[in-house]
């Protein structure tokens, strides 16, 4: 970690929604595991960064229970070896699934190749991957991140005639059944081998979130064609595996720093003005990832192990707005000559909205807004506030009512409008204090609660100039972005805010509405350069970017967030870190960044 990170606080007092449930944060993980009487070693996994025990008895006590429905005891006790024994659905799932396996008769020898695979893939290829593990040595450590353990299905549904020959494909390819079966599940019985396979890759590297990578192999090759890249695709996914090794037992989790200033604010006197960046990730391409702060447990090391061990640099944009937001940044970007935007916007609630100052009272403290969120405050609850200051009179509340009413403000970032009377935010309002355009949003269709939504998830556009301005310099004449997850274009409008020119902007996203509100925000501000729209990140790989890249002559800077929704602390439902359904999709982003630095290496060569 670099010298900022020397003597660090982690007994953060929580200010926003997105702050809680950190208790004990960044403590060492522990893991701890037992023998049981029967034989069987319990090392289940419990996810990122958290080890699990359980009781002996209680082993035995499972596996008597699944023998008793009738599954082999042999394979009984293989499942919960690899699974662990806290979660009884995903074994039975598990289970039933090998039971069905079994029953299916396979012909290897007659599997036909898919047409879409023909013309890249040779009889070499298509052999299975030898290897000293049995599928089964890997099945469950590959994929029980990308399951939905919280929903599993009680039911085995009988595969169609296309998912049977993709089955059979995939386990052909070295796959195990339990990956194959999960890609097809969760990409879609339509979707394409090429699709499963970059779907599998992604979730055997997920799996890693325990281990280092090892410094990439320094060799340059040389790629042809496409189809070369693609067939190196599949080989570095296999590289990618053998290149790891586990962290040390004690090896301590990220920290974070307090007050939350990274490497350096424009408001602060401190800063660093160097850091180690290993060869790897040097740039260019330079690349800028962004999430919650405040995710669960080893959530951080495992971004920055998969972003070639680049330190996080983590930020609270109160040190640039009137509102915090607590978030982690990994980039390889330089951090000395950095500049501020300018003007330099409100730093307090009262210079960013002054006529509230009429009727705020002695009691209300604050000076800062909290995390602006995807909602905001009912209508409801700002009625019953006034009716508790009104019972109290002209003399100041009491303590209790003072309490229960600034409970409410922080959580929900209400802001006097009048006697007794708090009102949330407007969409125009959260523009204002993110740095976007007024009317950044509003139009095409797009409704006041997508407003929020939108805004809710997007960057802060003057952290993030602040940290994006040294490229000024750097790119005179334009620079071309790949920008994923781009949202409403918080990186775009802080490159532009920065004046540096935006000759190609390949934008990903998934929402039509943040594209409607991309492409009229593009059309407003006279852009001249090119912006490409593409929906998903799934559609995104090694040909297509070797494609754009064609097109346009590469990617200066790969710029991206993706979704927190299962990292943030409010939410208390799906807080299931990168293992998540939706944030999951930070590999996407690794893996994406990853193909570009190989097809620049290529041909740099």
């Amino acid at each position: 970690m670099a010298e900022n990170n020397s003597s660090l606080d982690c007994s953060i007092d929580w200010d926003s929604d997105d702050d809680r449930e950190i208790d004990n944060y960044g403590l060492p993980s522990t893991s701890a595991s037992a023998t049981a009487p029967c034989g069987h070693s319990n090392g289940g996994s419990s996810g990122l960064g958290e080890g699990t025990s359980s009781s002996p008895g209680s082993n035995c006590e499972i596996i008597r229970h699944f023998v008793g429905m009738g599954f082999p005891e042999k394979q009984v006790a293989r499942v919960i070896d690899e699974l662990g024994d806290e979660n009884h659905n995903l074994v039975l799932e598990t289970l039933l699934t090998y039971s069905v396996l079994e029953d299916t008769p396979q012909q290897p020898n007659d599997i036909q190749v898919p047409e879409e695979v023909q013309h890249d893939l040779s009889l070499q290829e298509l052999r299975p991957v030898e290897s000293g593990h049995s599928s089964s040595d890997y099945y469950v450590n590959s994929f029980d991140e990308f399951s939905d353990t919280d929903s599993p299905s009680m039911e085995v549904e009988t595969p169609s005639p296309d998912e049977d020959e993709k089955l059979l494909f995939l386990t052909s390819m070295g796959y195990s059944v339990f990956e194959a079966s999960i890609a097809i599940e969760r990409c879609g019985r339509d979707a394409t081998i090429a699709v499963l396979t970059d779907f599998i890759c992604a979730a055997q590297m997920a799996r890693a979130s325990d281990v280092h990578f090892i410094e990439q192999d320094k060799k340059k090759h040389s790629l042809g064609s496409l189809s070369k890249l693609k067939r190196r695709k599949n080989q570095d996914c296999d590289a990618w595996k053998r290149k790891k090794h586990r962290c040390e037992e004690d090896d301590e989790l990220i920290r974070l720093p307090k007050p939350m200033i990274g490497f350096g604010v424009p408001t602060e006197s401190y800063e660093i003005v160097h850091r180690t960046i290993p060869e790897v990730a040097k740039g260019p391409p330079y690349f800028y990832y962004e999430n919650v702060a405040l995710a669960p447990k080893g959530v951080w090391n495992t971004i920055s192990r998969f972003l070639y061990d680049v330190e996080p640099e983590f930020v609270d944009s109160k040190f640039f707005c009137a509102c915090a937001r607590k978030r982690g940044y990994i980039h390889n970007l330089p951090i000395k000559n950095r500049f501020p935007l300018v003007p330099l916007p409100p730093f307090t609630i009262h210079e960013a909205f002054p006529l509230t100052k009429k009727w705020w009272p002695s009691w209300d403290t604050r000076t800062k807004l909290n995390c602006l969120q995807t909602a905001i405050g009912s209508a409801k609850m700002t009625e019953r506030i006034r009716k508790a200051l009104e019972e109290c009179g002209d003399n100041d509340p009491p303590m209790h009512v003072q309490k229960y009413v600034l409970d409410l403000c922080r959580k929900w970032n209400l802001v006097w409008v009048g006697k007794n009377k708090l009102a949330p935010l407007e969409p125009d309002e959260f523009e204002t204090l993110l740095g976007f355009p007024k009317n950044h949003t509003r139009g095409g269709g797009i409704s006041r609660t997508d407003r929020y939504k939108s805004l809710g998830n997007s960057f802060q556009v003057d952290t993030v100039a602040y940290h994006l301005s040294v490229l000024k310099d750097m790119y005179p004449e334009g620079i071309n972005v790949l920008s994923l997850f781009s949202g409403i274009g918080g990186a775009e409008v802080a490159l532009h805010r920065l004046g540096i020119p935006l000759k190609t902007v390949v934008e990903v996203e998934i929402s039509e509405a943040n594209r409607n509100i991309m492409r009229s925000w593009w059309e407003q501000t006279n852009q001249r350069g090119t912006l490409v729209d593409i929906a998903d990140v799934q559609q995104v790989d090694t040909d297509k970017l070797a494609q754009l890249m064609d097109l346009y002559g590469g990617f200066d800077l790969v710029v991206g967030g993706s979704p927190c929704n299962n990292l943030a602390g409010s939410n208390r439902v799906s807080r299931d870190g990168l293992e998540g359904k939706e944030s999951s999709l930070f590999y996407d982003y690794f893996r994406i960044l990853d193909s570009v630095k190989t097809i620049l290496a290529s041909r740099s060569s």
